[in-house]
This record gives C-alpha cells, structure tokens and sequence, in this order.
C-alpha cells in the first residue's frame, strides 16, 4: 500500500443530477425540433401520388399528413403546394378555406396561392413543394 490516505470520492450532489438531466431533456427537444431538408418544402419522395384533382376543392385544399404537403386549387385548374409545417413554431397548418390556409395553434394565416403571410404571428411564407398535375392526378415532383 501507499503511504498517502485514501480519500472517499463524494457522489455528485441532487442539484447536479438534476441539471444535468435538464440539460439532456432541451438537447433531445431541440434535436426533435430540428429542419428536415427545406430543398422540397416536405419530407415526402418524389414520385408520391398525392391525390385526384377532383379531391381538391376550388378556393380550398388539403393537408397531406404523411407527406408533410399541403395542395390548394386557389383558382380552378390551377394547383399549388407547400409544406404543411408552419413557420412560426412547426405545428401543422390544418384548414383550408378562401384560399386562406390556417395553422391551429396559434391561427397564422397563408396565402393558397403563393404561401405569402397574410396574419401572424408567423413571419416567413410556407416552403413551396413541387407537383406536377397529369390528367387526374396530384404526383410530387
């Protein structure tokens, strides 16, 4: 044995595990709250059969959960989309009337047409995602 006495090692004290579970807890909640790949607007694949035109009502649209898009008919044949995901914190945009499209928790409000902002608190314009229209069908590009 050695001549220098052992000292007893204290376990970390509450207030440390406490705070460092904190910690654990906002990195895993900000890693969840991170960007997908903005370069399409979703995170659905290309090629993906969304719908028929005629699911599509005028002046209207619909919300494709899976797909992380939303397709709005703001003028007879015409569709646009965009990702469903609102600016503002992320929540997922659900009605779809007057070619206005509401996100429910805290009622931003975009343009059908071009995604723009009409009411906040959201800032920025919902990402465009690309479609294409053949015959009858909605298809992600």
């Amino acid at each position: 044995m050695t001549s220098e006495s052992l000292q007893p090692v204290s376990a970390p004290s509450r207030r440390t595990v406490v705070a460092a579970v904190g910690a654990a807890g906002i990195a895993v909640a900000l890693t969840a709250c991170g960007s997908e790949d903005e370069s399409t607007g979703s995170g659905a694949a290309a090629g993906t059969v969304l719908a028929k035109t005629s699911d599509i009502p005028e002046g209207g649209g619909k919300v494709f959960e899976a797909q992380g898009v939303v397709v709005t008919q703001p003028a007879a044949g015409t569709y646009k989309a965009f990702s469903s995901k609102c600016t503002h914190q992320g929540c997922a945009v659900k009605g779809i009337a007057n070619n206005v499209i509401t996100c429910p928790c805290h009622n931003s409000q975009f343009s059908a047409t071009d995604g723009s902002v009409q009411k906040g608190p959201a800032t920025q314009p919902l990402a465009a995602a690309n479609i294409t229209v053949d015959g009858d069908s909605i298809t992600l590009a």
